[in-house]
């Protein structure tokens, strides 16, 4: 089967920037977009097919009446599109925030149509940060109570870790996890499909005027306390394999998905798959099977039978549901 090629969702918030199109070339009105939803079926950014068969459909429309092309089973996305890859540019500091899991998401948020909100496990690859960049990742409080105090007195120095970025750094954000992306930095974030955030702190900016609404109660809900990091250094080193020209890196494995780097100067087959992939291209240019990639570009890859074969020279991410 040809990869199906998407276009991007683009969204503004007052911390994008013009990132996304300077290094992508994506068609960008304006210089405050923040994100890019490259794959996506959710409801508020469900991507469109550029070309080929399935020209205009919707993502979503695929999942749901071609379950041919992904090799759908019973799993953890309660029939939803299960991934959503996004290239962030944070200008300016996101919000501190706090994400559910998918036992809170499913009691307390809803789609539109009523569908249960799936929760949000994420992680990211550092694209570009520049010098002297931080990120928070966890907080100091032991308990609850000292969490609510800490936060209720706005003594946010004390509450949140922050850790240095450079580029290539790879952060794990597991539901309850407090973190904000730094400015200056730009990422590739793979995701559950959820759109749900919790906003703790948003540094007293206005937005059109008014201050953006905070998710106290909630965000208190469903906080990691304490929060006890797998290791000292919350940075992940990935597994790499060499295969010939090509470099595969295992970036993250967890219950919603994996995500694989792929390095390439030549030529390398890649394994026929009983599920879709899904892959966005960082760097370069090449062929996957008959079809050219380009940076910038983003794709899903069906399940086939038939080994499929990528060559160039070129840097992608692969993601694949669980």
């Amino acid at each position: 089967m040809q990869p199906i090629f998407l276009k991007p969702v683009l969204k503004q918030t007052i911390w994008g920037g013009h990132f996304l199109a300077a290094e992508y070339g994506l068609d960008i009105p304006g210089t405050d977009i923040a994100e890019a939803w490259m794959v996506s079926g959710h409801p508020v950014g469900d991507c469109t097919v550029k070309d080929g068969q399935w020209q205009g459909w919707k993502c979503s429309e695929l999942w749901q009446q071609h379950p041919e092309l992904f090799g759908k089973s019973a799993g953890t996305d309660r029939g939803q599109f299960p991934l959503l890859i996004k290239l962030i540019d944070a200008a300016s500091p996101l919000s501190v925030q706090v994400h559910p899991d998918d036992a809170y998401a499913a009691a307390h948020e809803k789609l539109t149509d009523g569908t249960p909100c799936l929760g949000k496990s994420e992680c990211w690859t550092v694209l570009q940060a520049l010098p002297g960049s931080t990120l928070v990742f966890g907080h100091t409080a032991k308990d609850r109570q000292q969490a609510e105090e800490m936060i209720r007195q706005g003594q946010w120095e004390r509450f949140l870790c922050k850790v240095p970025v450079h580029p290539g750094d790879f952060f794990r954000i597991d539901p309850g996890t407090v973190h904000a992306i730094g400015g200056g930095i730009q990422i590739l974030e793979v995701q559950q499909s959820s759109d749900i955030t919790y906003r703790l702190y948003d540094y007293d900016r206005l937005q059109n005027g008014k201050p953006r609404p905070l998710h106290l109660q909630q965000s208190l809900d469903v906080m990691t306390v304490p929060f006890i990091p797998r290791s000292e250094n919350p940075k992940r080193l990935p597994v790499s394999v060499k295969r010939g020209t090509a470099t595969l890196e295992l970036m993250e494995k967890c219950d919603y998905f994996s995500v694989q780097r792929l390095q390439l100067q030549g030529s390398v087959t890649l394994p026929a798959a009983e599920r879709f992939c899904a892959a966005v291209v960082l760097q370069g240019h090449g062929m996957l099977g008959e079809s050219p990639l380009h940076k910038g570009d983003a794709l899903l890859i069906p399940c086939c039978k038939a080994p499929l074969t990528v060559s160039g020279e070129l840097q992608l991410v692969l993601s694949f549901p669980k």
